[in-house]
């Protein structure tokens, strides 16, 4: 019963960062000039995909009989408060709008990586959440390279 209730809570942490990550790119593709399409369809993808980790991991807690907690992180929702506050003085060049989107990828790939550390979780717990691991380590190197090609160019 114990390690359920610590598998119940390190899903919905799960669930509150993937939030974060959804509030964050919508905050994201607001911040980007229109003719940045390109980066609008990507962060539109990132949004879907933690959509779908969302929802496969409110899966797991419902059959664990638990309630899916579909809220935000206090971390996160104080640094989308300082990006508010940032963009007032320094606008919202793509370029700042990425570097804040890798440090997004970079809270949501440390937050997976302690997940899969924790010795409670049942194996197939894991190999969903060491699935959902690879495709936000792949979304961080994504836009890893696109702040790194602004700040080259």
């Amino acid at each position: 019963m114990e390690n359920t209730q610590a598998t119940i809570e390190t899903l919905n942490d799960l669930i509150k960062i993937n939030n974060d990550r959804i509030e964050g790119y919508e905050k994201a593709t607001n911040d980007l000039a229109d003719g940045d399409t390109d980066l609008k369809d990507l962060f539109t993808s990132l949004i879907g995909e933690s959509q779908q980790n969302k929802m496969a991991l409110g899966t797991e807690i419902q059959a664990l009989g638990a309630d899916i907690d579909n809220t935000t992180s206090t971390s996160g929702s104080l640094h989308r408060t300082w990006l508010d506050i940032k963009a007032a003085f320094t606008g919202h060049s793509t370029k700042s709008v990425l570097e804040e989107c890798e440090f997004g990828e970079d809270a949501i790939k440390k937050a997976y990586a302690k997940a899969l550390e924790m010795e409670h979780l049942p194996a197939y717990i894991r190999d969903l959440l060491a699935e959902q691991k690879t495709a936000i380590d792949a979304a961080h190197d994504d836009v890893k390279a696109l702040r790194d090609s602004y700040e080259n160019a």
